[in-house]
């Protein structure tokens, strides 16, 4: 029998489509698990983000997410990892605002492009901060603190996470914009820098809400101020920066964001941002997130692009101005 060649190609056409559905059900992503990456010491801010998020994403993908804690050199060391990983959805990176946006302008050879080495997923949560001082400053509001601020130049001392650390970013981002001139005491940390207000070493710094919170309460520190767009629950009292008279880009939140190798194909990036996004509309999520202080935001890829795009310039300009030399 003589098969003509408008039926040959029907039955071309069907067999290709069936090899292709069954080469797509045997690639389907995923079907191994998922490694995230999260490049600093478990117990912090993103490792908690990234635990949280890891065990619900792995619950709607079908596939375990498991944590890998791989930090040093500021988040560098993990992050370059990630950018050099395979591009098939199975090695991505948790990390901060500071790893991307801020190390740029650190380190003159840093080991990572945070344009050109990643495919965005998307930023995750806002991590705002709140402006604390020592009580026996004896003032009770921003416009207060800048006034004494103004009168003793050069002698109020304010603590940071470390050089080059957003706490003092953002605090030297306030010597700028408000006409102060705070002086510079960087720690080892988030911990022992509030600790430093706390015993009087120093006046000032920002620090997260679940590490302060309970010394605001017992009245060992006075908040003055949350960088966020809305108070607070856990600190009601407490104005935002636009409601104290200053602006709302001085006390920046860092975030913690997803990100994939580059040239991670599209689909399996749209995936995953589905499932970030999944993961922090669960109430379970939602609340242990706020509970450490932490701001749900499910961004798209594009957002997160823009919001580096901008923080490129910003962060260099101030790291410039404050006279930090890159490493």
């Amino acid at each position: 029998m003589v098969v003509s060649n408008r039926i040959l190609s029907a039955i071309v056409a069907v067999a290709a489509t069936l090899v292709a559905s069954v080469a797509f059900g045997q690639a389907a992503y995923p079907d191994k698990p998922i490694k995230l990456v999260v490049p600093f010491a478990p117990g912090g801010a993103s490792d908690l983000t990234g635990r949280t998020l890891a065990q619900k994403m792995g619950d709607l993908m079908g596939q375990p997410v498991v944590v890998e804690n791989k930090p040093g050199a500021n988040g560098a060391i993990g992050t370059e990892l990630v950018s050099k990983a395979a591009p098939d959805g199975y090695t991505i990176l948790l990390t901060d605002r500071g790893s991307l946006t801020v190390n740029p302008a650190l380190y003159a050879k840093l080991p990572y492009d945070p344009v050109k080495d990643f495919s965005y997923i998307g930023i995750a949560t806002d991590g705002p901060y709140v402006l604390v001082v020592n009580p026996k400053l004896n003032v009770n509001s921003l416009a207060e603190f800048v006034a004494l601020a103004k009168a003793k130049p050069a002698t109020l001392y304010y603590s940071s996470f470390g050089i080059g650390s957003m706490a003092q970013l953002n605090l030297e981002a306030l010597n700028q914009k408000m006409g102060i001139d705070l002086t510079h005491v960087p720690y080892k940390g988030a911990s022992p820098a509030a600790q430093a207000v706390v015993a009087g070493e120093v006046s000032v710094t920002i620090a997260a809400v679940p590490a302060v919170q309970g010394f605001i309460k017992d009245g060992r520190l006075r908040a003055l101020a949350v960088g966020s767009d809305k108070r607070f629950a856990v600190l009601p009292d407490v104005p935002t920066m636009a409601e104290a008279g200053a602006a709302s880009d001085i006390l920046l939140p860092t975030y913690f964001a997803l990100l994939a190798p580059p040239k991670t194909p599209p689909a399996i990036i749209a995936k995953l941002n589905e499932a970030m996004k999944a993961a922090l509309a669960d109430l379970v999520v939602a609340e242990r997130l706020a509970t450490a202080g932490l701001v749900s935001v499910g961004s798209t890829p594009e957002a997160m692009a823009a919001s580096i795009r901008q923080d490129l310039p910003r962060f260099a300009a101030l790291v410039k101005s404050i006279g930090i030399k890159p490493e």
